[in-house]
């Protein structure tokens, strides 16, 4: 007879807790898919983004665009015969771009961060997406053309005998051929 009791009395508890689970229930399956398709695009935005780092750091090196030019003279500074003015100032030169550069590229992960706030909105107010996407443009472009004065004001401490040494290089390393080691002898 106790036990009859008991499985009546949980029988009971179970049939009065029954309405209320089946209330929150709903909710709960409501928001589940909500919440999935959040953490699926929040997935997807986080892969494009590291994607686009791998691009950037592993990518192509054949265009012109994207080679480490100042990094490359000063590998080639025992070939080239750079003095030791030249080399401070080649690293120099270097050291900034780069400072700039992670400076830059940390404004822009910001950025980034800011405009997915604003699309995380469930009213997207356009304008200000649009200025934070023009904004991240245009540390991109002052990056590029920063990389470009660089590249030039590196080409400018260099002889005309060193440029043209080191644009044979470039022609050689292309066609999968080392530099020289050492000058060229004369014949």
């Amino acid at each position: 007879m106790r036990k009859l009791w008991i499985a009546a009395a949980l029988g009971w508890m179970l049939a009065l807790s029954a309405p209320a689970q089946g209330a929150g229930m709903g909710k709960w399956q409501s928001a589940v898919p909500e919440d999935l398709a959040d953490a699926w695009e929040r997935l997807q935005r986080a892969l494009q983004d590291w994607g686009d780092q791998l691009r950037e750091r592993f990518g192509s090196r054949d265009t012109r665009a994207e080679r480490p030019v100042i990094s490359e003279l000063l590998s080639y500074k025992d070939y080239l015969r750079l003095t030791p003015e030249q080399v401070k100032k080649l690293e120099q030169l270097r050291d900034d771009y780069q400072r700039q550069s992670i400076r830059n590229e940390a404004d822009v992960r910001i950025l980034e961060l800011d405009i997915a706030a604003l699309l995380d909105n469930p009213t997207v107010d356009v304008a200000k997406v649009e200025a934070k996407i023009r904004e991240v443009e245009k540390l991109r472009a002052d990056l590029r053309i920063a990389r470009v004065r660089a590249i030039e004001q590196a080409k400018d401490l260099l002889t005309l005998e060193q440029r043209k040494k080191f644009d044979e290089t470039l022609r050689a390393g292309r066609r999968g051929l080392n530099p020289p080691a050492s000058e060229p002898s004369s014949r």
